[in-house]
């Protein structure tokens, strides 16, 4: 199916924005995108160069001014709040995991908690019915931990997340739980999609300065994995390809709502490892560790699958990253981009 409605997309320069745009453009959609400063030609113009990039409109907003929305949601069907990317440390320097409860609520968490609520508001204000936000995992972590975990049951606790001094963890939880409040109380479909570990290939050379693309790009290189010795713990991933689909497809089917896992599956960091020495023969291998292995994360997909959205497995987003890397795909000179 293609169509020809508009869509808004705020945070279109970012890692999981720019590739809904993408994927968006692809399908069809008009959109308008959000970014801090569209005068920003190092992030505009890769932006710029993605199939049908006619159907593409830039806007300047921030998200702590609802008033800068209303224009890019003009005659927009959904929105799609991608820009709540975490905060790991106050306005002068100190770290989320060093303040007390006052600061990580007023420096952490309440920035993006309203500014979240403030793109709902304005959503509203235009009288969009549609809302869908990218959250995390980490709002899915209930004290004690469960074996088999679901989206509807299983809920972070802010107030051990913030005793742990997890504020940048607690301020998903927090903004989820304020966000379905609104949305129920204005007759607002909200889908919230819960991501972790982004692979594929990313839409601007910026997003190649966060893991896993970091030590990736480095291991192919030559140069030393991500860990001196292997965790023993599990991490979750999709590619990024998928998880635009799966963004898409609870905005397309118009049942869908609440909150879905925006993951393939979680393995443990051995196994990821090993999966990488397969793909680069060379690599340098983490030191392993002596205790016995951790049971990795397992999640109830029923409800994801239920949007019959085809993922990738890993073997095949490793390998598809892998590949795509050593292409150099923005080139020598964009690295700082």
């Amino acid at each position: 199916m293609t169509t020809k409605k508009k869509i808004c997309v705020v945070g279109a320069s970012g890692l999981v924005g720019s590739s809904i745009v993408r994927y968006a453009l692809e399908r069809g959609y008009f959109v308008n995108g959000t970014l801090t400063d569209k005068s920003d030609i190092t992030k505009v113009k890769y932006l710029k160069k993605l199939k049908n990039s006619g159907n593409l409109e830039l806007f300047s907003a921030k998200m702590e001014n609802e008033k800068d929305f209303i224009n890019p949601m003009q005659n927009s069907d959904a929105i799609f709040i991608a820009c709540l990317i975490p905060t790991y440390k106050g306005k002068d320097g100190t770290l989320a995991k060093d303040m007390d409860d006052k600061k990580g609520y007023e420096e952490i968490i309440n920035p993006t908690v309203n500014g979240c609520l403030n793109i709902i508001k304005a959503a509203k204000n235009n009288g969009i019915k549609n809302v869908i936000i990218c959250s995390s995992t980490s709002s899915t972590n209930p004290v004690p931990p469960v074996e088999y975990k679901n989206e509807i049951e299983h809920w972070s606790d802010e107030k051990e997340q913030c005793k742990a001094k997890k504020y940048t963890s607690a301020t998903k939880t927090v903004m989820e739980k304020m966000a379905i409040k609104f949305c129920e109380e204005n007759n607002i479909r909200l889908s919230i999609i819960l991501p972790t570990g982004l692979y594929g290939d990313p839409v601007l050379p910026n997003h190649l300065n966060h893991n896993p693309f970091i030590w990736l790009k480095r291991v192919i290189e030559g140069g030393s994995p991500r860990h001196e010795k292997i965790p023993n713990d599990s991490a979750s991933m999709i590619h990024l390809r998928d998880l635009a689909k799966i963004f898409l497809a609870v905005y397309e089917n118009p049942s869908a709502s609440g909150r879905y896992f925006g993951v393939y599956k979680s393995f443990h960091w051995e196994d990821i490892y090993y999966e990488c020495k397969r793909l680069i023969p060379n690599m340098k291998m983490p030191q392993r560790f002596s205790e016995a292995p951790v049971k990795p994360t397992t999640f109830d997909f029923t409800r994801r699958d239920r949007l019959n959205v085809k993922i990738r497995d890993f073997s095949t987003t490793l390998k598809e990253t892998i590949e795509w890397l050593k292409t150099d795909p923005f080139g020598k000179n964009t690295k700082n981009e």
